[in-house]
């Protein structure tokens, strides 16, 4: 967490709200605090925030056109009236068109200043209040406003409203939001809202947000409307969303790209691929589907069964008129409803519906012979190049007849034909093999959920089964032709595209230029290929988020091969390298990264992660044994959500999330140490910085890159010197990594520079 200070220069209180990359607009009203008696050369200052009670924003887009519209309320807790200065900084490219605080009965003006004179008062307060926390937003101009007085225990709204025009880029456009400056509030927020309205001549595709969990609505093919909302928190994460207009083919694709030469002889680039939102009914995918049931006794626990039934019957409701099904359920044994396929029809809808009425919980697990009953008409050539799903849900490990995980993986791989079967597994409560349903799901290219005891099993099967209803193409492949060369791509194997889905494809590429990228696919039945024209930059530093995005999928995947086929040397070495570097920071990544930093001797001012608790590496190197060694269980269902999420990563800080699933399980006097864990790594130890991870290790910031470099002694810097200035010209990103804090090291220029106060 970025520190953030004010002070006084020239009589004058500012200070700049920022974000990496792009500077748009946000404001704060800043209060200063009397300074030190005059013999305390120079004055010090201290910052005395006041509380932002709500932040509301409305944006209008109408094509490039954005018109932003944002509400604040600040509030006064101290007993005393106050004066401060709202600063607002302003969006490049926009334009201030209102602003609207009321002062005694008047309307104040505001005062613009450029990023000349800007520059010249963040270095002065720099220098004056010890804090580099300015220094990578010295090219910003800025929009203050004084305010006098704020009443004591009352509220202070501003509005304002400025224009701007979007870049667009082949139909894709980004659109930037810092609510990261809101940490710096006196207590969380009340409210935080952002409602998007996107309005665009052409027809809508691709909406993607990597920084925040959003909801879409799509009121028609030109028209979407995008909201995020939270409350009671301090956002640290700028608001960041993309919006991709659609193009002349079924599939549109849009590539995005971070390439910095001075760090790394490979980019990484974001491959965001979507069918039209507008798909039409004809071209959906015919598809066979065979809904396997558990009924065994434990599905009589916590109204297991009667939830089940009801998610079955959902199912049946909404499948597609030219789909065929089929029902397994097994206990000690399993029955199938038709033993074929049947198309959809008022009279196999019926039979069904009794089918499932009759369902009732008792017997053993007879998982084996479910899924050779599932998979038969696949081996009687009653499948007709067809996706064909198989949708398992059990709540149990087998019990009867063949128990043994790579037995039962064997038998299902034989049955396997043209790679044309998905096997999607529903896994509900703890009581099960988990290793056992996510190779199956892995293996078919599916996707698998766990169902907790106290989450609606009807609604998670619901919402699992519209995702996956509407296949538009089936086993796409991805190939590229021209001057680059594709590497480390996740996922390896694509999955089935889907109506309303967007797929993400993420790697690293050598190389650069104009390039062409081949999507083939089956289309009921028939192949399809779509060609897409790109471009992948030999420099491109704009998108950032790309490379923790990627390594939070490969360290997921790669975790998850450790934990299903045993570890490695090659796959521990790889999670710990790219761990470290991206700051990917989870209870098993943090055992690797403190193994491998004792066998090599790291001296301990430089390690990454200083517990200063034997306790603590204990609990990691359990936790991590644990990921591969239990199959079944609360902490192995944990562990399984939890790499779920790093693979299937679609924002920058997907290990906090993770961090959510890896206390469960413990319990008696491990439960306190997961919790310390959890609490340790989530305290701030790490920030990333302009692609760049930084530790704090007793106080003092480390960069990443120094245990890879070559062992020197560091150059010693005095903060806030002549010399520490000259650093900032080493590197076009040094103004961002020195902001980092007063007393830390860095490579800048393959040195090595200690900064101390």
């Amino acid at each position: 967490m970025r520190h953030f200070v004010t002070g006084v220069v020239n009589s004058i209180v500012m200070v700049l709200l920022f974000m990496t990359g792009s500077v748009l607009a946000d404001g704060m009203i800043i209060i200063p605090r009397p300074p030190h008696p005059p013999h305390h050369r120079p004055p010090h200052y201290a910052f005395a925030p006041l509380e932002v009670r709500y932040h509301h924003v409305s944006v209008q887009i109408k094509d490039q056109v954005a018109v932003t519209e944002i509400d604040q309320v600040f509030y006064n807790p101290q007993p005393a009236q106050l004066e401060g200065i709202y600063l607002f900084p302003i969006p490049r490219g926009g334009e201030i068109d209102q602003f609207s605080m009321d002062i005694n009965g008047k309307m104040v003006e505001a005062e613009l200043l450029d990023a000349g004179k800007a520059r010249r008062i963040y270095e002065d307060i720099v220098r004056s209040l010890r804090d580099p926390a300015l220094l990578e937003y010295t090219n910003q101009g800025l929009y203050r406003v004084r305010i006098f007085p704020i009443p004591p225990r009352a509220e202070k709204q501003i509005k304002l409203r400025y224009t701007q025009i979007l870049k667009q880029d082949n139909g894709l456009m980004e659109y930037l939001y810092p609510l990261n400056t809101e940490k710096f509030s006196a207590t969380p927020l009340k409210s935080v809202a952002l409602k998007i309205e996107v309005e665009s001549s052409q027809p809508l595709q691709d909406i993607y947000s990597p920084s925040h969990e959003i909801e879409i609505r799509r009121p028609s093919r030109h028209r979407a409307v995008i909201g995020y909302e939270d409350r009671e928190i301090k956002p640290d994460t700028d608001f960041q969303l993309f919006i991709a207009s659609q193009g002349p083919q079924s599939i549109g694709a849009h590539l995005l790209a971070f390439r910095d030469p001075d760090q790394a002889r490979e980019g990484h680039f974001m491959l965001m691929l979507s069918p039209a939102a507008d798909v039409a009914s004809e071209e959906v995918l015919a598809k066979d589907l065979v809904f396997v049931l558990d009924t065994s006794g434990s599905m009589a626990e916590k109204e297991k069964m009667n939830q089940a039934r009801e998610a079955l019957r959902y199912c049946l409701r909404h499948m597609n008129t030219q789909d065929r099904f089929e029902i397994v359920r097994f206990s000690t044994e399993a029955e199938a409803l038709f033993g074929e396929l049947r198309p959809v029809s008022a009279r196999s809808l019926d039979q069904a519906g009794d089918f499932v009425d009759d369902l009732k919980p008792i017997g053993g697990t007879a998982l084996a012979e479910a899924l050779d009953l599932a998979l038969r008409p696949l081996r009687n050539g009653e499948s007709e190049q067809r996706p064909y799903m198989v949708i398992l849900i059990t709540d149990g490990k087998p019990t009867v007849g063949e128990t043994g995980e790579n037995a039962i993986l064997a038998q299902v791989t034989r049955r396997l034909r043209d790679d044309q079967v998905r096997i999607f597994c529903l896994g509900v409560g703890s009581d099960l093999n988990t290793h056992l349903l996510d190779r199956l799901t892995a293996e078919t290219r599916a996707a698998g959920q766990y169902i907790l005891p106290e989450e609606d099993l009807t609604a998670k099967i619901a919402h699992f089964f519209d995702k996956i209803n509407m296949p538009v193409l089936a086993r796409p492949e991805i190939t590229v032709t021209g001057p680059v060369r594709l590497s480390r791509m996740t996922p390896s194997q694509l999955p089935d595209i889907f109506k309303g889905e967007q797929l993400l494809l993420l790697g690293q590429y050598s190389g650069s230029g104009r390039a062409e990228i081949s999507l083939t696919g089956k289309v009921n039945g028939r192949s399809e290929n779509w060609l897409f024209r790109v471009q992948f930059p030999e420099e491109a530093v704009a998108y950032d988020f790309i490379p923790r995005i990627w390594a939070s999928r490969r360290i997921g995947f790669l975790l998850d091969q450790i934990r299903l086929h045993g570890e490695n040397d090659e796959l521990k070495e790889e999670v710990t390298i790219l761990a470290r570097r991206y700051g990917i920071v989870t209870p098993y990544t943090a055992y690797l990264i403190i193994e491998d930093e004792t066998v090599r001797n790291i001296p301990s001012p430089r390690r990454t992660i200083v517990f200063n608790d034997p306790l603590l590496e204990r609990e990691t190197g359990r936790m991590y044994d644990q990921v591969h060694r239990e199959k079944s269980g609360d902490m192995a269902v944990g562990a399984a959500q939890s790499l779920s999420m790093l693979k299937n990563a679609n924002q920058d800080k997907a290990e906090v999330q993770a961090n959510a699933y890896f206390e469960r399980g413990q319990s008696g006097a491990a439960a306190p140490a997961a919790v310390k864990v959890r609490e340790a790594l989530q305290s701030g130890l790490q920030k990333s910085i302009a692609n760049q991870t930084f530790y704090q290790n007793n106080n003092i910031w480390i960069d990443a890159r120094i245990q890879a470099a070559q062992a020197e002694k560091p150059v010693q810097i005095k903060f806030a010197s002549e010399e520490y200035y000259r650093l900032l010209d080493l590197d076009k990103n040094a103004p961002q990594w020195l902001s980092a804090g007063r007393n830390m090291q860095v490579l800048l220029a393959g040195k090595v520079y200690e900064i101390t106060d």
